[in-house]
């Protein structure tokens, strides 16, 4: 029995953010630009509440200028939208932000269409998704471009030739990451709920990319000895043993099992939820830069 080597998303992102550190100190002293950060916050849901205090912290931290508004649960899409209109239109927001989910009585992808692209922090506009999808200049979701980093961290530049399974098909992470290893030369499959024999295309992954919102739906036979494994998933359940009503998190991987078999592996928590915090202040300075025709500094 072999035991995966785990991929610390904490030691990558704190690395990542350093990076935004001294690229922003750079703006600053070379161009005057401080980068600017926004985030809307529709309603109060509890997850939402924590993200976006996480989020706020990080961008005072990389030195950036961050912004927050909320709306009540009671908001229409009208007002909504006329606050990203206003986002649009602010010279110091180089990125933001809608934080989904939204209230029911709301489209979000009516909000997503109304988002300036060059400012489209999480990479979900239409245009951003068709450059991506066409090789071309993008703004990349978050945790996409964090899943790539910390394949990349496991198996180094060069990715050409591996196999890449992606489990789930969503907009925000499934086709993005898709996109991203396309571009690195993986032979790239995408599997969904409507796929055949899972386990078997599980085990042809020399990169296995979960994202499906099942909490340890993959289990330790579903893994190619040596494979490299992303835990996308973030799900709560009972924890009995911690005490009546309480809980744990856990990925969508089975991690005791898979780390019997797997090369290397996220943890859930500790692995991609960290990184995607990083690479949203690495798109605000991303936006920035493009933005003020500044080429940033080679390898950011």
């Amino acid at each position: 029995m072999t035991s995966a080597g785990i991929i610390d998303g904490k030691i990558i992102a704190t690395e990542l953010k350093r990076r935004v550190r001294e690229e922003v100190a750079r703006l600053k002293a070379a161009h005057g630009l401080t980068p600017g950060l926004a985030v809307v916050l529709v309603g109060n849901d509890p997850a939402s509440e924590v993200y976006v205090r996480n989020k706020g912290i990080a961008t005072l931290e990389a030195g950036m200028n961050s912004f927050e508004f909320r709306l009540p649960g009671t908001a229409t899409q009208d007002q909504v939208l006329a606050r990203v209109r206003e986002l649009n239109a602010d010279p110091a927001v180089h990125g933001f932000l809608v934080q989904f989910p939204v209230p029911e009585q709301m489209s979000q992808q009516a909000i997503i269409d109304m988002i300036a692209p060059e400012k489209d922090a999480d990479g979900l506009h239409p245009l951003n998704a068709g450059r991506l999808a066409s090789g071309l200049p993008a703004m990349v979701p978050a945790t996409p471009m964090g899943c790539l980093i910390m394949v990349r961290h496991a198996l180094g530049e060069d990715l050409s030739g591996r196999h890449a399974v992606i489990l789930g098909r969503s907009n925000l992470v499934g086709k993005p990451v898709a996109q991203l290893l396309l571009a690195e030369n993986c032979t790239v499959t995408i599997a969904h709920s409507r796929s055949r024999d899972l386990p078997a295309l599980c085990r042809a992954a020399d990169i296995l990319v979960a994202a499906v919102g099942r909490p340890e739906m993959v289990r330790g036979d579903w893994i190619k000895p040596g494979a490299v494994v992303i835990d996308v998933g973030i799900n709560r359940i009972p924890a009995p043993e911690k005490g009546e009503g309480k809980t744990r998190l856990v990925g969508d991987v089975a991690f005791a099992e898979a780390s019997a078999v797997a090369g290397a592996i996220t943890p859930v928590p500790g692995g991609v939820g960290l990184m995607t915090v990083a690479c949203l202040m690495r798109n605000a300075v991303v936006a920035a830069c493009r933005q003020h025709g500044i080429t940033p500094t080679p390898g950011f």
